[in-house]
């Protein structure tokens, strides 16, 4: 039994993402119903494979929608269609992403860049701007898988040094890299949802995205001074012990410098891919990345002359990784329902009113001060930044705000940084702390609070200076 339902989680995962991209442009009513259908089998199979328990949230989130649905009268088999389909090009997205990852790992890219870099490692300071830029870099590339494999890897390098005063130079640097990530880079699919639900504009939104997280990069290497001050250990002489020992390991300068030229090639031509095709062409966000990445991972593997294993990582992740992604992908099907009652209901324009009544009250008061809170609130009770980026994002695509859309991308994007530099209870903390042993609550809230403070207050005085 077992068997047979993860068979057919499977491939219900499989064919509901492959209809999406097939019914983007056919536009075929039996298509779009079929594609409705497979969604709903998916939740159920799997709630089967999850069991109940870990299915809390997706159950929670699919029953409030349809009793929404039910109390505004709106409880029909169109609406509950309309609602499992509402996050399908997300979805889509998702299940072509992890194909980035199988390009990093056909050779030792980042072992290589570092071996390049090891003059600019030469101080503490150095190393936890060079692990927050790469952990930054590569988030493009692997989205939060980003911080085990970085974590991993800074570990190989120093290897002797244990304890908690180390576990916060390594772990507050990955975590800080990854949330800061969310505000600009077009891969992360919070992001890529928010510039397209909110009709931003993509150059704006990026570009105002990066200059914020350089300013808050710098801001982390400032606060892991304190830290150090305040732990004192003096991190640099065991950093530079540890150093030495790698590269007496390492590759000729030769190879490094190919590597590093290979990898900044790949980093360009998905990037400027992507944006040249955006800004040329008027095809969805959500639907371009996916085939763009389907593509540029294709030739690589072609010009590489490497078919076979790209077909051993297609076999590898439709056999393991598609189940594994059962639980996400039942959250954001579970969700669009919720999306799509509310905005039928009208119940999310109730809200944005209630917050203007409030505004008037307190004039000094305004919606972008607010926005960063509803989406760390959520990131507290246990959803994602994807998952709350398609509540509140889906809410505020059907409600016309006064204010440019770049910037409501921006207030939204940072309280999505900031709850997972935070929450105990989201992935990429949890995937830390599985990692280096320490609590969900030391490795969020405790290490990160000040500078996620620091954080907030910086992006609002850039955010109300725009809007003053």
């Amino acid at each position: 039994m077992d068997g047979f339902v993860l068979r057919g989680l499977r491939l219900s995962i499989f064919l509901y993402a492959l209809l999406h991209f097939i019914n983007y442009y056919l536009q075929i009513n039996v298509i779009s119903t079929i594609h409705a259908g497979i969604g709903l089998v998916m939740l159920v199979l799997a709630a089967t494979y999850l069991t109940l328990h870990r299915f809390k949230l997706p159950l929670f989130l699919l029953t409030g929608g349809v009793i929404i649905l039910v109390l505004t009268g709106g409880f029909n088999v169109g609406n509950m269609g309309n609602g499992l389909l509402q996050m399908s090009d997300i979805i889509g997205l998702l299940a072509v992403v992890p194909m980035i990852g199988w390009v990093l790992r056909q050779e030792p890219y980042i072992e290589e860049l570092i071996g390049l870099a090891h003059k600019l490692l030469d101080s503490s300071r150095k190393f936890y701007f060079v692990m927050v830029l790469f952990t930054h870099m590569l988030s493009y590339f692997l989205l939060f898988g980003v911080i085990p494999l970085m974590y991993q890897f800074v570990s190989n390098i120093l290897q002797h040094q244990r304890g908690e005063a180390w576990e916060y130079f390594k772990g507050s640097a990955l975590l800080r890299g990854f949330a800061l990530s969310t505000m600009w880079i077009i891969s992360i699919p919070s992001f890529a949802f928010a510039v397209d639900a909110l009709n931003a504009p993509l150059w704006k939104a990026i570009l105002q995205g990066f200059f914020v997280a350089a300013a808050a990069l710098m801001m982390a290497v400032l606060f892991s001074y304190f830290e150090e001050k305040r732990y004192g250990i003096d991190f640099t002489s065991e950093i530079n012990t540890e150093i030495a020992a790698v590269l007496e390991r390492s590759s000729d300068k030769r190879v490094q410098l190919r590597m590093a030229i290979e990898f900044t090639f790949l980093f360009i031509t998905l990037f400027g891919t992507i944006f040249l095709l955006y800004e040329m062409l008027a095809v969805k966000l959500m639907l371009l990345i996916p085939f763009v990445i389907i593509v540029w991972a294709s030739m690589y593997f072609f010009v590489k002359r490497k078919p076979k294993n790209m077909l051993t990582e297609m076999k590898d992740y439709y056999v393991n990784g598609l189940s594994s992604k059962a639980y996400q992908f039942s959250v954001l099907t579970s969700a669009g329902v919720i999306i799509f009652a509310m905005n039928q209901s009208g119940i999310g324009e109730t809200l944005i009113n209630g917050i203007y009544s409030f505004q008037e009250v307190v004039p000094f008061f305004n919606m972008l001060y607010f926005l960063p809170f509803i989406v760390i609130i959520l990131g507290f009770m246990g959803l994602g930044p994807l998952t709350v980026m398609v509540l509140v994002a889906g809410i505020l695509e059907s409600i016309s705000l006064p204010y440019p859309p770049e910037l409501i991308v921006l207030a939204v994007t940072s309280g999505s940084a900031i709850s997972i530099l935070l929450s105990p209870l989201i992935m990429p903390v949890i995937i830390l702390s599985g990692t280096n042993g320490l609590s969900a609550f030391k490795n969020g809230l405790k290490f990160n609070y000040k500078y996620a403070i620091a954080l907030y207050v910086m992006v609002q005085c850039y955010i109300q200076w725009m809007v003053s």
